[in-house]
């Protein structure tokens, strides 16, 4: 985790959360921040937070307490979630860590990659009948969803789903003018005229859906296929979420620390997600360079 995030400018960012000089010195904002991650990381509730913390070595070298300093209580940890939210900070930090997975090629934003065509692209016969294609090209998809959460919000569940579509998408120019991604893939709760002519016919990947006496054609069902195979990661994150961090129901009462208990989901999502990835590839890396050193 050091290794593939800058904790000190996440700090920096946490620096002024406490404005009061009175009263016995707080926690550190990063400690704190770090034990909420802890917390979004393994399901637990406040109070088996603290226990966990007192008992368990590898929790208090992940947020640097020593064993002779004392253990936030579970009322502290509840007050600076909950201080976070006051202060908006929880969509800063998510796009503050997805930058440092971006710096280390953990995630990739939009428009880093450009896929050309191979000069020989196809399997094609020569006159010797053997293939002419291009040996050492490979296949590829134009776009594909990563795992990765980049943005969210989160409503009462009478608000259909759709409603929340634009906000979703829109994102800030260096204008400060919303603009919209190239392409929108979503379930086909989400087909409609409105959309179809906001995203254009080449950027809408939305799914086809069927009506009454109009079912779909086989290029639809095609289509679907195809947008099927990138909703499919959006979809294996929700589940994920579920199964592992508890969303499959609310925690608090309210809206707003129900979000805020999500917006944490979804940052320790994204660190979990990056580290295994960079395991990966430092895995890979290493055997490169044996295979190197023994050739």
């Amino acid at each position: 985790m050091h290794n593939i995030i800058n904790w000190s400018e996440i700090e920096q960012t946490l620096c002024n959360l406490y404005s009061s000089v009175r009263g016995a010195p707080a926690y550190p904002p990063l400690m704190m921040f770090k034990i909420l991650i802890l917390q979004a990381w393994y399901n637990l509730s406040d109070e088996a937070l603290e226990k966990q913390i007192a008992r368990d070595l590898m929790f208090r070298r992940f947020i640097d307490l020593s064993l002779s300093e004392c253990v936030p209580d579970h009322s502290s940890i509840w007050h600076f979630r909950q201080l976070l939210n006051t202060e908006q900070l929880l969509k800063p930090l998510l796009e503050q860590i997805n930058q440092h997975l971006e710096q280390n090629s953990i995630i990739v934003s939009l428009g880093s990659i450009n896929i050309i065509e191979a000069k020989q692209s196809r399997k094609h016969k020569g006159k010797d009948g053997n293939n002419t294609q291009d040996c050492e090209a490979g296949y590829n998809v134009k776009t594909a969803a990563d795992g990765f959460i980049k943005n969210m919000t989160y409503t009462p569940g009478n608000i259909h789903d759709s409603q929340e579509l634009d906000r979703l998408l829109a994102v800030e120019n260096s204008n400060n003018k919303l603009k919209t991604c190239a392409e929108v893939y979503a379930d086909s709760a989400h087909t409609n005229k409105k959309n179809d002519k906001k995203f254009g016919k080449q950027n809408n990947k939305i799914l086809h859906r069927a009506y009454r006496n109009t079912p779909l054609i086989d290029q639809q069902k095609q289509d679907n296929k195809q947008r099927s195979s990138i909703c499919y990661v959006v979809e294996r994150t929700f589940g994920l979420l579920k199964l592992h961090h508890g969303l499959g129901k609310a925690r608090y009462l309210g809206l707003v620390r129900n979000k805020t208990r999500v917006q944490l989901i979804t940052i320790s999502h994204n660190l979990e997600t990056g580290m295994n990835i960079f395991k990966q590839m430092k895995s890979l890396r290493d055997c490169c360079v044996q295979w190197v050193v023994k050739s």
